[in-house]
């Protein structure tokens, strides 16, 4: 049975309603626990762990419980004794286009690689590491540093890592840190899943073929870029996937994480890339015409 690790930050979700400014609703998402929440929904043989590090509030204990049910190993989750965990805000206009108002400054996931915290020796035992630029945006540099050093000795004893450049420029000090630190990633990276739109705003690259050449410069292996209602493209000069236009757009939250979690689960299971990019290119299509990253379990 094949095993993954995600680890980043899970977040409390408040989604604003867009016709009554008194209500909103309640969740719990975060841009690799959306990936690993809709990775063990699509692929159930899956081992699928997910690594943070909460509070000991009842959010938190709320959070933990919605993970295990969703079937999700929470043995690598860690616990703070004074933070919390991070929450935002979640607007969409009318097109399904969506805005956030984030309160992560307490973040428990921040301290995630602070005792007691994530070990190297954690990472033993899983086929596939996922990680996103948002996993490492909130760390402090050291621990950011020691994590880039751990997926190192984990990919020189065999393992295999996929990487989201999920690009937030709020969470980062500067953009020249930004690029340093997802470039390094990049050459790690055995599976590359970046957004046109956050690797032009990193690098600014003024196109698509030089982002596509950047990429490739790096060395990697396998992956697909994701160019929203054009299709992904895959890196190895493969031709673009051929989707018809989304109809419906509720909500584009969670696009970007559940495309990864569709193309993963099928090249985990041993399917062509095609294959993999249109179960991807499905699933996202599903999530945009819903409110909030997670869609009700019966509808996956």
């Amino acid at each position: 049975m094949t095993s993954v690790l995600c680890i980043g930050e899970a977040m409390v979700e408040i989604s604003l309603s867009p016709d009554r400014p008194d209500t909103a609703g309640l969740g719990f998402a975060g841009d690799t626990l959306n990936t690993a929440i809709y990775l063990k929904r699509t692929a159930p043989a899956l081992n699928v762990a997910y690594c943070t590090k909460l509070g000991r509030d009842v959010l938190s204990e709320r959070m933990i419980a919605m993970m295990r049910a969703e079937g999700l190993d929470t043995t690598l989750i860690r616990r703070s004794d004074t933070r919390v965990p991070g929450l935002y805000a979640i607007s969409t206009d009318e097109k399904g286009e969506r805005s956030f108002t984030y309160w992560r400054d307490n973040s428990a996931a921040r301290r995630l690689m602070e005792p007691p915290g994530l070990e190297e020796s954690d990472l033993s035992g899983f086929d596939l590491v996922y990680l996103s630029a948002i996993s490492l945006a909130i760390l402090p540099p050291a621990g950011r540093a020691r994590l880039m050093g751990w997926l190192r000795h984990y990919r020189d004893a065999g393992g295999r890592v996929a990487f989201d450049s999920n690009y937030r420029p709020a969470l980062w000090s500067d953009q020249g840190t930004a690029q340093e630190t997802v470039t390094d990633a990049w050459r790690l990276a055995d599976i590359g899943l970046p957004s046109l739109d956050d690797e032009m705003a990193l690098f600014a690259d003024p196109d698509e073929a030089a982002v596509l050449a950047r990429l490739r410069a790096y060395g990697l292996g396998e992956g697909v870029l994701k160019r929203g209602a054009r299709g992904p493209l895959p890196l190895n000069g493969a031709p673009p996937l051929a989707v018809d236009p989304a109809t419906d757009v509720v909500d584009s939250t969670a696009a970007g994480d559940s495309f990864n979690a569709g193309y993963l689960a099928a090249r985990l299971d041993g399917r062509d890339q095609d294959t993999a990019m249109r179960a991807g290119h499905g699933l996202a299509l599903r999530v945009i015409g819903h409110r909030g990253a997670i869609l009700p379990r019966e509808d996956v």
